[in-house]
């Protein structure tokens, strides 16, 4: 594979691919000018000579007669779309292969290990091999830092927290005393985790505050997005499970459980003690109420309003959340119900006209 690297005017590595190189990395074939160079990716309509694009649906086939792009992935069904692109790649699933080329075109920041001189390192701090600390890192007593990790500028992390090996904190993170990370977890600038959750007794003619000392437990290869808040629990861990992928703006209270290899999106709000098993899909804005359990593979659709528990392995939408296509059926008829009722106005009109 034709692979080489340059340095960009802002210091960091540049790679260049040929057409040749992205089809033996993708295993597909090259129509056109194999030797025609790449450097970034780029969507059709805005692609250049210097940029790989793709094409796996039909629907965006005309963009291809238009497109700059120096080379474009596309899938055999649509190899024969006009278009004037000086190389094409021919591989089955375009849109997979993309991601192996972006992996090679933008590779990820490389990490620069050392303590910045403005960062505060608290008392018995212990701290790995080949850590990156950035400036104005604030590291709280008796922290764990494994080998490896990447502290972004302005992080604050308190007492006693635990960093995983390879674990990249991006920046303006706080992680609130006892907070637990796995490794490999990346977690985006202004993510909150450990925060006391909103627990409160009415005694004494006043909101009186429920004591936090639970944990909040990251496990391994977790990403969260920017702006997610995520609660300690009260007297038990909130914990969110491996493999499981937080969008941003996402608030998760006190005592949840979350399993592995969830997908939850933007603005989803999940209330106290609730448990979401394995493979759970939350689309953006869903709601759960408090203490209800969302059963594994359960999916959610966008805005979904959660007031019982779901059964595993089904589709729940609409407000309050009811299976799929329920709901659908529900809203249509909703919708019929002006159509309806205008008829009624009529009906009642002619029979006082009668009357007359």
């Amino acid at each position: 594979m034709t692979l080489r690297t340059t340095h960009d005017i802002g210091g960091g590595d540049q790679s260049v691919l040929t057409a040749d190189g992205i089809a033996v990395a993708v295993g597909g074939h090259v129509v056109g000018a194999g030797e025609t160079p790449v450097t970034s990716v780029a969507s059709l309509d805005r692609a250049g000579r210097e940029q790989v694009s793709f094409l796996s649906s039909a629907r965006y086939a005309g963009m291809l007669a238009t497109t700059r792009a120096g080379v474009v992935l596309v899938s055999p069904a649509l190899a024969e779309s006009p278009g004037e692109v000086p190389a094409r790649v021919i591989v089955a699933d375009p849109h997979a292969a993309l991601l192996s080329i972006i992996a090679r075109l933008h590779p990820p920041r490389r990490r620069v290990p050392g303590v910045h001189a403005t960062a505060v390192i608290g008392r018995g701090t212990r701290i790995g091999h080949e850590v990156e600390i950035g400036a104005f890192v604030r590291i709280g007593d008796g922290a764990t830092i494994a080998d490896r990790v990447s502290i972004g500028a302005h992080c604050d992390i308190g007492d006693g927290v635990q960093l995983g090996e390879d674990s990249e904190l991006v920046g303006q993170v706080t992680l609130y005393p006892g907070t637990q990370i796995g490794a490999r977890v990346r977690l985006h600038a202004g993510v909150r985790l450990g925060s006391d959750g909103f627990g409160y007794v009415f005694r004494d003619g006043q909101h009186q505050k429920i004591p936090h000392v639970g944990r909040c437990v990251i496990e391994d290869d977790v990403e969260i997005g920017a702006n997610t808040t995520i609660d300690r629990g009260s007297i038990d861990d909130t914990v969110i499970g491996a493999g499981t992928r937080i969008d941003n703006l996402v608030h998760i209270a006190h005592n949840v459980r979350v399993g592995r290899l969830c997908l939850i999106m933007a603005q989803v709000g999940i209330a106290g003690s609730v448990r979401i098993e394995d493979g759970c899909i939350l689309a953006g804005q869903v709601g759960v109420a408090g203490h209800h359990t969302v059963g594994a593979g359960a999916r959610l659709a966008a805005q979904a309003g959660v007031f019982g528990d779901i059964p595993a392995g089904e589709t729940w939408s609409g407000y309050p959340a009811r299976p799929h296509r329920e709901a659908l059926r529900a809203q249509a008829a909703l919708f019929r119900l002006s159509g309806l009722m205008r008829g009624i106005e009529r009906l009642l009109s002619d029979k006082r006209d009668d009357s007359a």
